[in-house]
């Protein structure tokens, strides 16, 4: 670590201590040069993936454009924002779990239906007509037979 005031780079760690929030490492330090002390931080850096676009462009890795996603198919329905927030969350760490360097818009956006769907059917619906560009009644029809059919052995919807 280079001093911040004279730029050497002999520098000692006098003091570490661990943040309240066990989040992150506070060092005080002292350089070896010009005697003056001077605190450093560490913290864990995670990077999210960038986002391929269907056309191929990239992208940083927006939570905020899910959160836009969840309100347009969620607008004017009874779903507590908890419920929302803690979707997002997972959609998230799912994302971080991977570990990949780059991920397909597609599969964010089944991610996204896939939470939609344990939500709130309504939702999971005008998210899927506009995720899968729907052309005609029949391919509500599919979706709707998707919502109607019961969830598989195990596994309960949340509400």
């Amino acid at each position: 670590m280079k001093c911040p005031f004279c730029g050497s780079s002999e520098t000692q760690v006098v003091d570490s201590r661990v943040s309240e929030p066990g989040d992150s490492i506070r060092r005080r330090r002292r350089c070896l040069d010009c005697q003056k002390r001077f605190t450093t931080y560490e913290t864990v850096e995670l990077r999210l993936p960038q986002v391929v676009k269907t056309n191929g462009n990239r992208s940083d890795f927006d939570v905020n454009r899910i959160r836009v996603g969840f309100q347009r198919a969620l607008h004017k329905r009874p779903v507590p924002t908890e419920y929302v927030d803690a979707a997002i969350d997972r959609i998230r760490q799912q994302v971080l779990s991977l570990g990949e360097r780059e991920i397909p818009s597609r599969h964010i956006g089944e991610m996204v239906m896939a939470e939609l769907h344990k939500l709130d059917k309504v939702g999971y619906i005008r998210f899927a007509s506009v995720y899968r560009s729907f052309q005609d009644v029949s391919d509500f029809r599919d979706a709707l037979r998707e919502v109607e059919a019961p969830p598989p052995a195990g596994k309960r919807t949340r509400r």
